[in-house]
């Protein structure tokens, strides 16, 4: 179910949602310890752009992105004992037009597999031209809010 889009939310609820499911389950096994729960999607026009499933899926994603400017969610939830704390942080992404040639080789390579919108900033590849805003959310955690959260435990 995690990050498959739900139906009717928009990529700011999406991400909320499945991180605070993330947490919730894994504290409702182990309620004596603090969960942390993450979840990030890449938006697009109010598309929401999850995991790609196939090849050709990714490729179709990295081409919708391809010259624009999108959105990158994360959601991050803690839960620890009776208290949750949660956060949402959004990062503009603009991506260089990409070549054909860029994206077949991107996709053979397999790093767009399990990454929401198909992509890793952090893969090497020249895809993001600039962002504004948090780096490490892009990458998947946005450490600035989470050490904030964590803080809240004493952690």
């Amino acid at each position: 179910m995690f990050g498959e889009g739900a139906r009717g939310l928009s990529a700011h609820e999406t991400a909320a949602l499945f991180a605070r499911e993330k947490a919730m389950e894994v504290h409702a096994r182990f309620p004596e310890a603090a969960v942390l729960g993450a979840d990030t999607v890449v938006s697009l026009h109010g598309e929401v752009l999850g995991k790609p499933s196939s090849e050709e899926d990714a490729r179709r994603m990295l081409r919708l992105l391809s010259g624009k400017t999108h959105s990158v969610f994360t959601g991050v939830c803690l839960c620890a004992g009776q208290e949750r704390y949660e956060t949402l942080v959004e990062t503009k992404v603009i991506f260089y037009p990409l070549s054909e040639e860029l994206i077949e080789s991107y996709v053979k390579s397999g790093l767009p597999f399990g990454k929401a919108g198909a992509y890793g900033i952090q893969d090497g590849y020249a895809l993001a031209e600039r962002y504004e805003g948090s780096y490490t959310n892009v990458v998947g955690l946005p450490v600035e809010e989470t050490r904030e959260l964590l803080s809240r435990i004493g952690g």
